[in-house]
Order: C-alpha cells, then sequence, then structure tokens
C-alpha cells in the first residue's frame, strides 16, 4: 500500500522577497513573513523564526541575494557584498550548511560581478539560490528513500527535535525517513521528544505529523530513557547540523544521550543529513563551536516565567555525538555504516563529493 502525504513548504520567492512560515507562532497559527531585506532575513534565522540547518543554509543564500539586490537598488557600490556575507555568517555559528551556502554564493557573486550588468547578476544569484534550494528538496527524497528501507515493516521510531519539512527545502531528512516509509506503507509509529527549550518536537514535528497523518506520541524528553528500557522503541534517527571527518555529529542538545541510551539497550541509532552537512575542515567534534543562546530561553516557556528570577540558567543549543555511538549515517547518495574517518573520506571520494 501507497500512501500519499502532503507536501509541506516552509518558504516561498516572490518578485523578489522571501516569504517564511514564522516557526515561533507554531502549531497555534500559520503565519507567513515577508523578508524583503538581508537584515530582515539575518533577524529571521537568528531569533529562529526560520531554524533547522538545511533550511538555515537556503535562507541564507536566498538572503545573500537579496542583500546584494538591495546594494544595487540603494545606488550603493559592491563593495559592501561583504558587510552582507558577514552579517548572514554571524547570525548562527554551529550549523555549517549556512557556511556552505553563502560561500557558494559569495564565490558566485566574485565570478559574475564583473561580468554582468546589475540585473543580470541580481538575477543570476537568485537562480543560484534557487538551485540550492531544488538541490535540497531533490536529496531529501533521495535521503527519505535510502534511509526508509533501514525502518522495519513495522516499526515504533523516535526522533529528536524537528527535521522534516519545516526544518529543510521540503520533506526533511531524518522526518522524511520517516515520512518514506509511511508512505511506502510500512506501520510506523512515531515517537517525539518535545524538545526543550524550543519545544520544536512539540510544536514542529508534532504539527508536521498531523499535517500528514502519521500515529504519532510526544513525550517528554526525560521520558525516552525509560521508553527505550520497556523495549517500546526499535530505532531512533535523527539529524545534524555539522558532522566532521571523523564522523563526531553535533545536532540539538539531548542528541548525545539518546545515542548513549541506544548503545546501552542495543537499538540503531541513525543520523539523517545531506552531504552539505559534512565539514571535512573540522576533524572532530571538539573542534565544533556550540552555539549558546539566551537564559531566558530555558527560564521561560512562552509568556510564562517558570524559574526564579535570580537562577542562572546556561543553554548550550547543541551537543556533539560520538562516531561510535552512531549505527549509520543517510545522505542522499548512500548510507555510510562504518563510522570513522577513512570510511567517510572514501564514501566521499567515490561519489564524487
Amino acid at each position: 500500500m501507497v500512501r500519499k502525504i502532503k507536501d509541506i513548504r516552509p518558504i516561498e520567492l516572490k518578485d523578489y522577497k522571501l516569504y517564511v512560515i514564522n516557526q515561533l507562532k507554531l502549531p497555534l497559527e500559520e503565519q507567513w513573513l515577508e523578508l524583503s531585506t538581508y537584515g530582515d532575513v539575518a533577524k529571521a534565522i537568528k531569533d529562529m523564526i526560520i531554524r533547522g540547518a538545511p533550511l538555515i543554509g537556503i535562507v541564507g543564500a536566498y538572503g545573500f541575494a537579496i542583500g546584494i539586490k538591495q546594494l544595487i537598488d540603494e545606488g550603493k557600490p559592491l563593495d559592501e557584498a561583504e558587510k552582507v556575507l558577514e552579517t548572514l555568517k554571524n547570525t548562527r555559528p554551529t550549523a555549517v550548511n549556512l557556511f556552505w551556502a553563502l560561500d557558494r554564493m559569495w564565490k558566485k557573486f566574485e565570478k559574475w560581478k564583473n561580468e554582468k550588468s546589475p540585473d543580470e547578476l541580481i538575477k543570476a544569484l537568485f537562480k543560484e539560490a534557487n538551485r540550492i534550494d531544488l538541490e535540497d528538496y531533490h536529496a531529501n527524497k533521495s535521503i527519505g528513500g535510502y534511509g526508509q528501507v533501514l525502518i522495519p515493516e513495522k516499526a515504533n521510531v523516535l526522533t529528536h527535535c524537528n527535521t522534516g519539512a519545516l526544518a529543510t527545502s521540503g520533506w526533511g531528512t531524518a522526518l522524511g525517513v520517516i515520512r518514506s516509509a509511511y508512505e511506502d506503507g510500512k506501520d510506523i509509529t512515531v515517537y517525539v521528544d518535545e524538545t526543550r527549550p524550543y519545544l520544536q518536537g512539540a510544536r514542529l514535528t508534532a504539527w508536521e505529523l498531523v499535517q500528514e497523518g502519521i500515529p504519532h506520541y510526544l513525550i517528554t524528553d526525560n521520558s525516552a530513557g525509560f521508553l527505550i528500557s520497556k523495549g517500546l522503541i526499535d530505532v531512533i534517527i535523527v539529524g545534524a547540523d555539522r558532522i566532521t571527518a571523523n564522523g563526531d555529529v553535533a545536532n540539538k542538545i539531548g542528541t548525545f544521550t539518546l545515542s548513549v541510551l541506544a548503545k546501552e539497550f542495543n537499538i540503531p541509532f541513525y543520523v539523517a543529513a545531506p552531504t552539505t552537512t559534512f565539514d571535512l575542515n573540522t576533524e572532530s567534534g571538539k573542534d565544533i563551536p556550540i552555539e549558546v543562546r539566551n537564559e531566558k530561553e530555558i527560564k521561560e516557556c512562552g509568556s510564562c516565567k517558570i524559574a526564579p528570577e535570580e537562577t542562572k540558567a546556561l543553554n548550550y543549543s547543541f551537543d556533539i555525538t560520538p562516531a561510535e555511538n552512531i549505527s549509520g549515517i543517510i545522505t542522499e547518495k548512500g548510507i555510510i555504516n562504518e563510522i570513522n574517518k577513512e570510511s567517510i573520506m572514501k564514501f566521499l571520494k567515490y561519489r564524487g563529493i
């Protein structure tokens, strides 16, 4: 049995303006925001109006094109393009997709700025950003195709944070694998970690699963271990914000804990991510900069204060899962089953990356 699943797109480009779903409003309201300046784009990324490593990269690429158009429209010199680039790069430090996409846009800009007229330059940059957007969507579909074969015909799948259409150009990475398995007719039940403090699991992943009609349960982050110990979870699949040369993975805080539990109870623990998430210039997880966000995100839930004003909070956004805890990395080019530097380099080289 093949099921038809609703296709969700979190962004839309119209007349050189980017429209995005305000993910801070979900699941209570589906609000679209207009981003017409590169400052708007930078704020949307920094404030987590949009989030998810692949989507941050895509929106960053569009933001650079918007920024160059803004310079041209305002009669400013293209020498200020570096300011646009740095403003966008300084929004979120951990997810490598942002830097990859902006570096790609910068190279095209450097190549074209003296070859094309201003109008041609703008069109070419938006076309390149759109190409990055489409490439990600097709990569996600391939990740789903490769990854769904790892999911049993009947399975309880635990996932963390949000790795679906809202975190990408559409379809998703880890959640995309689940969607592909469900679309293929498999009997899937998803267990969704709430993912404190921003509650991306509760607000976003659960919302997506409702839209797609996929059976699921929302669970508190600290109940995952108990469910695993009771044999209620068959497989864990998560996304990634950066994968180092040796296979260590930076992902939403709490991922490392799940990997330890999976190893203890002999449950497969998979990471799903496009090859753009690999950072081969970073040797291991200890070299990844980890974003520390405002303590208010922990001390408040929505508009409700949940901790004493005097209490200090430490709010790491990501943690590092060591390569030895990972059963496999699912990419758009196939699955890496041995997670070490030699296997990763061989895999990427063989596939022309």
